[in-house]
């Protein structure tokens, strides 16, 4: 393998240090363009909020309803695809057959994401009674139902994508995906531009023109991912594309006892941030106003962490291959040093100059905004304290998933979530005069829990069975 690969093995005879620098570089190669492709992802959605910002409140309501029920679909479903990191990781790492294994994988794999995408679509089509239950308003229900109904047309291409994404970075090319997210970007700011106001001779279409865009952007992804396997040197020797009529039934059982739990992990997770926003809204408009933008800054330095336990995945998952213990435990170390060490900075930032992040958002200066302001500084204390085991839980699940444990690590999660996290939450916000600041606690009490217990199956890999023989 050439030198810079992220897959070159570590030198076993080199001194701790400089194996731990050498582990270093390799995860900062990965983790870095994950990064970057996470963070440019929050911005394809964040064009769509611009254009549509501009067709009223009411048309925002829509899509935001809309976006956040398909988003919650896609996500979990990028979860079940990303059953493909581990298992490609630990084929390359044994390097035995690594070629036809991991075409093997990603073909399942693939069906696996269709079906997926299948439910997805069905799902949203039922999203006019979702939302009548939930007691949205009829004007905004009805705006959200044909938007929705489009905006299901990008399940499939979305998760596909999500896939190819996933596999390239996991062949060493996170680059990739990167540029092809930016790359997205673009396309989906030309197509806002072009459909929802009736640019270069194109129809305008209003809220469905978002929705089109939507399709056409993600579309654009996939085929920017077939292209570049298709041409790719590295990735072409592989054939991924090849023989998908194929079936592998013991693998595609891998895939679902890998991919599912880590899907029923991202849906717990949502499910406590997403139900403190339900919360706050009881509570009162500001405090949930508070709490959206407080929560921006939270979202925006998570995707770090995250960037770092995907790459993780890959690093532990390539040792678990090998069957290396030592390198399993060096790539952890390296890992939760990068993810914590980057949470302790946002933490110090967020702590020290609040003010100025807000300004980022809204104009704290205006008398309007007072209240507004005095509720998210105090959020962003809170947000401050729980960056670091934001960063621990997120790292954590991404080594475990890198020795292909996800079951235990999706039952912590809905428990620490769900149990220690919502209920002092609901506690706190609806039963106590803190109000939205115990909402926050909520939260913070739920990523203790998982952190402390998802670092903690980490510490006992070996005595419960976790490494390789």
């Amino acid at each position: 393998m050439p030198p810079h690969s992220p897959y070159a093995p570590l030198p076993m005879f080199e001194n701790p240090p400089n194996r731990w620098s050498t582990e270093l570089r390799a995860m900062l190669r990965l983790a870095a363009p994950l990064v970057g492709a996470n963070l440019l992802q929050m911005a394809v959605f964040a064009v769509d909020v611009v254009f549509v910002a501009r067709l009223g409140p009411e048309a925002l309501a829509a899509s935001s309803l809309s976006v956040s029920l398909f988003g919650l679909l896609i996500w979990s479903m990028t979860g079940l695809v990303g059953a493909a990191s581990p298992l490609i990781a630990a084929e390359l790492g044994s390097r035995r057959h690594a070629v036809r294994e991991v075409r093997r994988t990603v073909r399942m794999t693939g069906w696996a994401g269709l079906l997926a995408a299948l439910v997805a679509m069905a799902v949203c089509l039922l999203g006019g009674p979702l939302m009548r239950l939930t007691g949205q308003d009829p004007g905004v229900i009805a705006r959200a139902v044909p938007f929705l109904a489009v905006l299901s047309l990008a399940a499939i291409p979305a998760v596909m994508a999500a896939l190819l994404r996933t596999v390239v970075a996991t062949l060493g090319r996170p680059g990739i995906g990167t540029a092809i997210t930016g790359m997205a970007v673009v396309v989906n700011s030309i197509g806002n531009w072009m459909f929802v106001f009736g640019n270069l001779g194109a129809p305008e279409l209003g809220l469905q023109g978002s929705a089109i865009s939507s399709v056409i952007t993600t579309t654009a992804m996939l085929l920017a991912f077939v292209l570049v396997i298709r041409f790719d040197r590295r990735l072409h020797r592989y054939r991924l594309l090849g023989r998908w009529w194929k079936p592998e039934w013991k693998r595609f059982a891998d895939v679902l006892r890998i991919g599912l739990p880590i899907c029923g992990t991202i849906i717990a997770e949502a499910g406590m941030f997403n139900g403190a926003a339900f919360v706050m809204g009881r509570i009162g408009e500001v405090e949930l106003a508070a709490h959206t933008v407080a929560l921006q800054f939270a979202a925006i330095a998570f995707q770090v962490p995250f960037g770092v336990g995907q790459a993780a995945t890959i690093r532990v998952g390539l040792a678990y291959g090998a069957r290396d213990s030592a390198g399993i435990a060096l790539a952890g170390r390296v890992a939760t040093q990068l993810g914590i060490g980057f949470m302790a900075i946002s933490a110090a930032i967020m702590l020290a100059v609040p003010y100025q992040l807000l300004h980022l958002y809204i104009d704290p200066a205006a008398p309007q905004n007072a209240r507004m302001v005095e509720l998210a500084l105090q959020y962003m204390v809170v947000a401050a304290a729980f960056q670091l085991f934001d960063g621990a839980q997120a790292v954590g699940a991404g080594m475990l998933r890198g020795l292909q444990d996800t079951r235990v690590p999706m039952l912590i999660a809905i428990f620490g979530y769900w149990v220690p996290g919502v209920c002092t939450a609901l506690w706190l916000g609806l039963f106590t005069p803190i109000g939205g600041l115990g909402v926050w606690i909520g939260l913070l009490v739920g990523l203790i829990f998982v952190a402390g217990l998802l670092l903690w199956r980490w510490s006992m890999r070996g005595r419960i069975g976790l490494l390789p023989a």
